[in-house]
């Protein structure tokens, strides 16, 4: 039976419409690309006492010809070591020893390990031809191969750690090759095999392997590793099996020193910053030094020079104490470093004082003592003290008591009266008279309360109708 719009393909009929879109999923699941990366970076797997062994067997460990192992052999619960000599091992042989025990040991929690790690990246099973940056690694079909030349990339990362995760081999082919660049190291090289690996003819391999049988090196193929099994055993044939131990990591840690040209300025004085970076290393470190005030506030950045200084000149800092910090901004082989916070102080200008004018000098007080009053002439031109205040004060009260106003001249019945009668008024008009009697010489309005003379203090209380005026006011009164 036939229906419109489908086509026959194998024993499934499917629309016309979808066979496109379903051809397309079918490439995607069977073409899969070389991954650039995967995942997060992984730390290396440890491998405890077995790191310092570069064969170790299960049952046996057997060579043929003249093969060189560098690094401790051994096995474990097996005890059968054969083929030395003529082999050669450049270390310790540990048959079904304690040490061999303890290495087995740590070997099963490396493999547990390898086998564990993700995220894990799908590959094809041939990875040769591909180059591969860190991280964990898999095959869909449970084994692994490498025929040709297979390229690790550290991208620069030393540390950076590959793992390989076959669920049962792993097989190289004859002068099959393995190659480190961007500063991989082949004791960050893991290969964590289901059952057995077999090592091509003349191959040249990387790492180690963690295998849970067997492993076999066939004649004349080297590795730059470790040959570790579990439960099986390991043979050889004029191998070449070198350790690989990873070199130290390059020392990366820097110093930065800040330095200034003046603690203290005043604002708007340009003040100079000096950063000095030394590196543990010994090269002179290059790059950037950025200056920073106060944490937060950016002052700018400045390349260092040949001798590893950056200099950096500011004058624009508010009143006020700051703290100054130079952040080394690194490289690509040294560490970033800051230096500890300098504290620089900036003061603020205060404008100057203007001189105190200076006190005018108290007039004297007419009348009083020092001679005439005028300027320059006795004590009277000095400035009256509290002394001096207080006995004007007394004589001028005393003065003023019970006057009489002369044509504009202020007398005192004391004046007038005296023992001897009045004195030097008659040739200037007054109305005091030597030649009359003292009361026809009074004024009128004087004539009704003239009585003859008596002591000066008696007359003080006659003279109601005028009240006492006053030519100086003492000061402050």
């Amino acid at each position: 039976m036939k229906y419109p719009g489908l086509a026959f393909i194998g024993s499934r009929n499917i629309a016309r419409p979808w066979a496109a879109a379903l051809a397309a999923v079918v490439a995607a699941a069977v073409v899969v690309a070389t991954p650039h990366a995967a995942g997060a970076a992984q730390a290396p797997v440890g491998l405890g006492t077995a790191t310092s062994y570069a064969v170790l067997a299960g049952s046996a460990v057997t060579n043929t010809g003249p093969s060189v192992v560098t690094g401790d052999l051994g096995v474990s619960p097996g005890s059968s070591v054969t083929g030395f000599p003529p082999g050669t091992v450049i270390g310790t042989v540990h048959a079904a020893d304690a040490a061999a025990v303890q290495a087995q040991v740590d070997l099963t929690t490396a493999y547990n390990d390898a086998a564990g790690r993700t995220p894990v990246t799908s590959v094809p099973t041939e990875l040769g031809g591909t180059t591969l940056t860190p991280g964990v690694y898999t095959s869909a079909a449970g084994t692994l191969g490498i025929t040709g030349n297979l390229t690790l990339d550290a991208q620069g990362d030393p540390q950076a750690v590959f793992i390989f995760q076959a669920a049962s081999t792993l097989i190289t082919a004859s002068a099959s090759t393995v190659t480190l660049i961007g500063g991989a190291q082949a004791c960050n090289v893991f290969w964590q095999v289901g059952s057995s690996a077999t090592l091509g003819t003349a191959s040249g391999f990387v790492g180690t392997i963690l295998a849970l049988t067997s492993i076999t090196a066939t004649t004349g193929a080297t590795v730059n590793g470790r040959l570790l099994a579990r439960n099986g055993a390991v043979t050889l044939d004029s191998n070449t099996i070198t350790r690989s131990d990873c070199a130290p990591p390059p020392v990366r840690t820097t110093t930065t020193t800040l330095a200034t040209s003046d603690a203290s300025v005043p604002v708007g004085t340009p003040v100079t910053f000096t950063a000095t970076v030394t590196s543990t290393a010994g090269p002179v470190p290059t790059g950037g030094v950025r200056f920073t005030a106060d944490t937060t506030t950016d002052l700018g950045t400045v390349q260092l020079d040949s001798a590893g200084h950056a200099a950096a000149t500011i004058a624009n800092l508010a009143p006020g104490t700051h703290a100054i910090v130079a952040t080394y901004l690194g490289s690509i082989s040294l560490d970033t470093s800051a230096s500890a916070p300098l504290t620089q102080v900036i003061t603020a200008i205060v404008p100057p004082i203007p001189p105190t004018p200076p006190v005018p000098p108290v007039p004297p007080v007419p009348g009083g003592r020092g001679g005439s009053g005028q300027a320059g002439s006795g004590q009277g031109n000095a400035q009256v003290n509290a002394a001096d205040h207080v006995r004007v004060r007394r004589d001028s009260v005393r003065d003023h008591r019970g006057r009489h106003h002369r044509k504009g001249r202020l007398i005192t019945i004391r004046t007038l009266h005296t023992i001897e009668g009045v004195i030097g008024e008659n040739r200037r008009g007054g109305h005091h008279s030597t030649t009359r009697s003292r009361a026809a010489n009074h004024p009128p309005h004087h004539r009704a309360h003239h009585k003859p003379p008596k002591p000066p203090h008696a007359h003080t209380r006659i003279w109601r109708h005028r009240p006492p005026i006053w030519r100086h006011r003492p000061p402050g009164k």
